[in-house]
């Protein structure tokens, strides 16, 4: 991850080797926090596997907790359905 920006309240993220699955989902993350004030991404170019993922927060709240923040929560949200998928599959016997 590489983040660029003229100040601390608005950052671009590169994330290589990305595209929409993540990219769309840590924004509707991130977009939860009322601090941020903007959030998207986009795709630098079809042949290329990276996203630009921008964070604009209101305030003094620098832009990489947010994404720290909707990181942790996606995950988060990544393990509860593996977890009840895992429960809700289990009596079934392997093959």
């Amino acid at each position: 991850i590489q983040a660029d920006g003229t100040d601390g309240n608005c950052v671009t993220f590169v994330l290589h080797d990305e595209d929409h699955t993540l990219g769309n989902s840590l924004r509707y993350m991130v977009m939860k926090n009322p601090d941020v004030e903007f959030c998207g991404y986009c795709i630098t170019h079809p042949s290329e596997s990276k996203i630009n993922f921008r964070i604009q927060t209101r305030g003094a709240l620098p832009a990489v907790e947010p994404f720290r923040k909707g990181l942790n929560d996606l995950m988060g949200v990544c393990q509860h359905v593996l977890n009840t998928f895992e429960v809700r599959h289990s009596w079934r016997a392997p093959g």
